[in-house]
């Protein structure tokens, strides 16, 4: 199977044989994949029914809900991983969403936009309007995006909350780590991924 780069780097992160829940799963590419290579077992929960139903015919456990109403129906801490793929812009209560990810999972995996990118800032500070980038390519009136943020307000979000950053990469739209992202993640780094868990 083609790995999108980004859920690459995910997999490198979970362990062989965990329990895995991706919120907002799309087709259930993630979850498939990890099952297959590294024998994990799993929920994705989603929203549209195409994607469920995509997710079904890959033999993907899939649960439709709206992340927005929370992921209540889960009690304790059944799962390692709770992963949440480029959504987190997208919840009304991202920060709420962190912490019933950590709720029901060991560790979380995020990643997002990252709004600090250079080329953001150029289009506020110089044209005066929302940014209009690579990975934020929607005008701001029909975004999905409403509460986008940078690595520093992810990172402040965090200490915040006691929760505690074990990994970070930052990478291009292509999801490849350079020496610009590396040096100035939060200027150069286009999208941020994520792994953490509770103090």
């Amino acid at each position: 199977m083609n790995l999108r780069p980004d859920l690459q780097i995910i997999s490198e992160w979970i362990t062989p044989g965990s329990r895995v829940m991706d919120l907002g799963c799309g087709d259930g590419t993630l979850l498939r994949h990890l099952k297959e290579t590294l024998g994990v077992s799993g929920y994705g929960l989603e929203i549209d029914i195409d994607n469920i139903v995509k997710c079904i015919q890959r033999g993907v456990n899939v649960i439709q809900t709206d992340l927005d109403e929370g992921i209540s129906e889960f009690e304790g801490e059944p799962f390692d991983f709770v992963v949440m793929t480029q959504a987190l812009q997208a919840v009304k209560h991202p920060d709420r969403l962190l912490n019933e990810m950590l709720r029901v999972g060991h560790e979380g995996i995020v990643t997002f936009p990252n709004f600090g990118h250079l080329s953001a800032r150029l289009q506020l500070a110089f044209g005066g309007h929302m940014p209009v980038t690579r990975t934020l390519p929607s005008e701001w009136y029909n975004t999905p995006n409403i509460h986008l943020c940078t690595l520093k307000d992810f990172e402040r979000l965090c200490r915040n909350s006691g929760i505690h950053i074990l990994q970070r990469a930052v990478v291009d739209r292509a999801h490849r780590t350079g020496v610009g992202s590396k040096l100035l993640p939060n200027l150069l780094g286009e999208i941020a991924i994520y792994r953490f868990q509770r103090k």
